[in-house]
C-alpha cells in the first residue's frame, strides 16, 4: 500500500509550509532516509527524507506551492502500484467511456488515431458515434495541433526576446521582506560607524587557537571575539539591550544574542540564549553549532526566537562599513566589516596595524546618539584590549 509523505509541522505557530524543490520525480526510486524534497516555513528550511524504500508514485504539491501541515505532498510505493484516489478517477473515466455510444468500427478508428472518445460528437441514432464522426474529427484535431504548435512557437520566441527571469518568492524570502519593511517603517533607525585597532586581538587569536583547537576542537574567529565584546558592552550599557513596545521601553537583564547567518536562499538569525553566561570558548562553539544548523536547515522554531541584540558580519564579502537593518523589535544591531592592514602611529612611531570597521544601527526611540556611541566605544575598547574578553 502506498505510503503518504506529509508536510511536517516545524513549530507550534506554523500555518503553512512550501515545497522549495523536489529532488525526485514521479517514477524515480528512493531509499529510506534519502532526501526527496526541500521545504520551508518562515525562516526555517529543511530536507524531507523518504519514510520508506520504493518509487515516487505521485507528487501532490508542486514547487513553490504552500500547504498546511499534515497535507499529503507525495506518495511512495511499489513501482507498478497505483495511488488509490488515482485508481478511482481512472475507474470513473473508464466507466464514462464505456457508457459512450459508439460503433465498433468508429471505436477502432478512434483508438488508432489516439482520439479521445469523450471529445467526439455522435450524429447517429441516440447520439451514437459513427465512422463519419471520427473522419470528421480527424482534420479538426490536426488543425488544433497546428494552432497549438504555432502558439507554443510564439511563446518560445517571446521568451527569447524577453530576458527577464521571473521566479516565485519562497516563504523565507517573503518573511524576510515583510520583517525588513516592518523594521524600517516602525522604528527610527540611525547608523553610526567606528574603527577598532585589532592588532593585539589578531595576535592573541593566533596564540590561543593552537590550544583552543587541541583542547576544545574549536577555532576562535574574529566574530567570536566581537560577539564576546558586544555581550560585555551590553551588560555595561543595558539601554542597548532593549526594545520599544506599545509606547514602553523594555530593558532586559539577560543577553539573548542573535547571530545572522547567510543562506543560499535567504537569511536566518539563530539565537544564543543567556549568552552572558558563556565563556569565550562556549560562545564560539555555540556560534559554530547554530551556524551549521542554519545552513543545513535544521534550526528549530524556538532557536530563532527571543533575541535582544543581533550581530551580523559581512567581512567575508570585502565590505567595510554598511547599514544593518534592525531585527525587530530589538533596539540595536552591530555590523562587522572586513579587516584590513594600514599604517598607524603608536607612541609617535609609524607601524602596521590591523583595523576592523564596526557599524551600529540603533532605534532612536529607545536611546540617543550619545549613549549609542558610548556603547560602540566600549565594544572598541574590549577589542583593542582583548584580554578583557577572557576575564
Amino acid at each position: 500500500m502506498a505510503v503518504e509523505v506529509v508536510m511536517p509541522k516545524l513549530g507550534m505557530s506554523m500555518k503553512e509550509g512550501t515545497v522549495s524543490v523536489w529532488n525526485k520525480e514521479v517514477g524515480e526510486t528512493v531509499n529510506k532516509g534519502e532526501s526527496i524534497a526541500s521545504i520551508n516555513s518562515e525562516k526555517i528550511e529543511m530536507e524531507i527524507e523518504s519514510p520508506a524504500e520504493g518509487t515516487i508514485l505521485d507528487i501532490k504539491v508542486s514547487e513553490g506551492e504552500g500547504v498546511p501541515p499534515g497535507t499529503v505532498i507525495c506518495y511512495i510505493g511499489e513501482g507498478n502500484e497505483q495511488v488509490e484516489e488515482k485508481k478511482e478517477r481512472d475507474i470513473q473515466s473508464k466507466s464514462k467511456k464505456e457508457r459512450k455510444k459508439i460503433s465498433p468500427v468508429a471505436r477502432k478508428m478512434a483508438n488508432s488515431a489516439n482520439l479521445d472518445i469523450d471529445t467526439l460528437v455522435g450524429t447517429g441514432p441516440g447520439g451514437r458515434i459513427t465512422k463519419e464522426d471520427v473522419l470528421h474529427a480527424l482534420p479538426e484535431r490536426e488543425e488544433k495541433k497546428q494552432e497549438e504548435k504555432k502558439q507554443e512557437e510564439k511563446k518560445q520566441e517571446e521568451k527569447k526576446q524577453n530576458e527577464t527571469e521571473h521566479q516565485p518568492i519562497n516563504m523565507m524570502r517573503k518573511t524576510i521582506a515583510s520583517r525588513m519593511m516592518e523594521s524600517l517603517q516602525t522604528s527610527a533607525q540611525l547608523t553610526i560607524t567606528l574603527k577598532a585597532d585589532v592588532t593585539q586581538l589578531t595576535n592573541l587569536q593566533q596564540q590561543l587557537n593552537e590550544t583552543a583547537i587541541a583542547r576544545y576542537d574549536t577555532k576562535l574567529t574574529i566574530t567570536d571575539f566581537v560577539a564576546k565584546a558586544a555581550i560585555l558592552s551590553l551588560l555595561e550599557h543595558p539601554a542597548m539591550n532593549s526594545q520599544y513596545h506599545n509606547g514602553v521601553v523594555e530593558t532586559f537583564e539577560n543577553v539573548h544574542l542573535g547571530i545572522a547567518a547567510a543562506l543560499d536562499n535567504g537569511l536566518a538569525v539563530p539565537v544564543i540564549q543567556h549568552a552572558e553566561r558563556l565563556t569565550l570558548i562556549e560562545l564560539a562553539k555555540s556560534i559554530k553549532l547554530y551556524g551549521q544548523k542554519a545552513r543545513e536547515g535544521k534550526l528549530l522554531h524556538d532557536e530563532i526566537q527571543g533575541s535582544t541584540f543581533t550581530l551580523t558580519n559581512l567581512g567575508a564579502y570585502g565590505v567595510e562599513h554598511f547599514t544593518p537593518i534592525l531585527n525587530p523589535p530589538e533596539a540595536g544591531i552591530l555590523g562587522v566589516g572586513t579587516m584590513y592592514d594600514t599604517p598607524v602611529y603608536r607612541e609617535d612611531e609609524l607601524c602596521k596595524g590591523t583595523i576592523l570597521p564596526l557599524s551600529l544601527t540603533f532605534d532612536h526611540r529607545v536611546l540617543d546618539g550619545a549613549p549609542a556611541s558610548a556603547f560602540l566605544s566600549t565594544v572598541k575598547a574590549h577589542l583593542e584590549e582583548p584580554i578583557s574578553t577572557l576575564l
